[in-house]
């Protein structure tokens, strides 16, 4: 019973996965079911404790030992026979400068900052990949519905192809061009069964569901350049270079402060033999940072170049990802001008000519490869609007989830 129940427990993710996604549900669960964007999450847990511990001051130092023992000469190996010598005890806290430790604290928060960035750049990644993936997985499978519909039709049109040779009114090499025409299709088909399984495996590989089958249609999507254009300077990449030279000017500040010394108060007691006397010493002691031409300011001009670097980096960014963005609008606005060519004018004119010589065909004065070719392109071109479709939506997908970030 209890090896049955668990059976049952560990087929039941699978059960529930087997549902059709629709596009927002494939989103949340690719969300909510990625190893990646989890690592990135205990990413910045870990970067959030060691800030805690960024600025504190070190741990204070322990020390226990004997002094001025004597090894050597009469006294040899006797610890009551030398006034030197004692067993000690001390403790040291050494104290981290002010501007050393609050540039520490600096850093520590710019790489939290750095790896909060990293986890929304990787948020956005799967929200845009699944999206992709379901995308593909839709117009894929309704492109192998369109082919489907020409290969019932090319059947249905065979049984005529029949008739006219049991009549005389068709050759014998007439009956092979639709069953010719229909290997062509099959050939599609071929290839868009291959396209099914890949996109099937991509949206698998994001929500975790082993075999994924989409729902409904895509959402409706709208480009508004203006607050895209807006909105670049928020990117999570733009953020991420941001946290960089956060943490570069930390560094800066950091060997800045290396100029600034150190110290350290220490204090130990001496125990010695009872008629000698026991003995406390106290002292500070403080570094000098004598060599700073030869040690710290090269440091500190090379942590300024690295900032500066990280600045013109993030500029550079900016730019970049402004460019890219006109680049995806010009290309969509191109896929959307093809793809109302291709309704408008395309797809109806091909079933225009397609009825035009079929229509000739049934009254002879056409032989049956012209109707069939009619019948090809026709099917040609719904499958190529389909196709163009596909690309606007794919376009406005990765516009929206790149650069605005959320669903239109």
């Amino acid at each position: 019973m209890r090896k049955f129940i668990g059976a049952a427990l560990l087929l039941l993710p699978a059960t529930l996965h087997a549902e059709p996604l629709t596009f927002d549900a494939a989103l949340q669960r690719a969300q909510s079911e990625a190893p990646s964007l989890k690592g990135r999450e205990a990413g910045v847990t870990s970067a959030q404790s060691a800030a805690i511990a960024a600025d504190r001051l070190p741990d204070p130092t322990l020390d226990v030992g004997i002094r001025d023992f004597p090894v050597t000469g009469p006294d040899a190996g006797r610890f009551n026979r030398d006034d030197f010598t004692m067993t000690t005890i001390g403790v040291s806290q050494q104290f981290i400068n002010p501007a050393k430790r609050h540039a520490r604290a600096a850093r520590a928060g710019a790489d939290i900052g750095i790896a909060e960035a990293g986890v929304e750049v990787e948020a956005r990644n799967i929200r845009l990949e699944t999206a992709l993936a379901w995308v593909d997985l839709y117009y894929a499978e309704r492109q192998l519905d369109q082919l489907k519909l020409l290969d019932e039709s090319l059947s249905n049109l065979q049984s005529t192809v029949t008739a006219r040779l049991t009549s005389g009114s068709a050759r014998p090499s007439q009956s092979l061009e639709p069953d010719q025409l229909r290997a062509q299709v099959n050939d599609r088909r071929i290839a868009l069964v291959a396209e099914i399984a890949k996109a099937r495996a991509r949206l698998s590989r994001y929500t975790g569901d082993p075999d994924p089958s989409v729902a409904e249609t895509p959402p409706e999507f709208t480009i508004n350049r203006a607050a895209l254009l807006a909105g670049v300077g928020d990117l999570p990449s733009l953020r991420a270079l941001d946290a960089q030279t956060a943490a570069m000017d930390a560094e800066t500040r950091l060997a800045r402060a290396d100029k600034t010394p150190d110290w350290k108060v220490s204090a130990s007691y001496g125990r010695r033999e009872p008629n000698f006397g026991d003995l406390v010493s106290v002292g500070v002691s403080i570094e000098l940072p004598l060599f700073g031409r030869k040690r710290q300011d090269p440091k500190i001009a090379a942590r300024a170049s690295e900032a500066e670097r990280a600045r013109f980096d993030r500029l550079a960014g900016e730019r970049e990802a402004i460019a890219a963005l006109e680049g995806d609008l010009a290309e969509h606005a191109m896929h959307h001008a093809r793809m109302e060519n291709a309704r408008d004018n395309l797809v109806p004119l091909a079933r225009k000519r397609a009825k035009l010589d079929f229509d000739s065909y049934g009254a002879g004065t056409v032989d049956l490869g012209t109707a069939l070719l009619a019948t090809l392109t026709v099917a040609e071109a719904e499958v190529d609007l389909l196709v163009r479709e596909a690309e606007v939506a794919r376009d406005a997908i990765r516009i929206n989830l790149t650069y605005a970030g959320d669903r239109p």
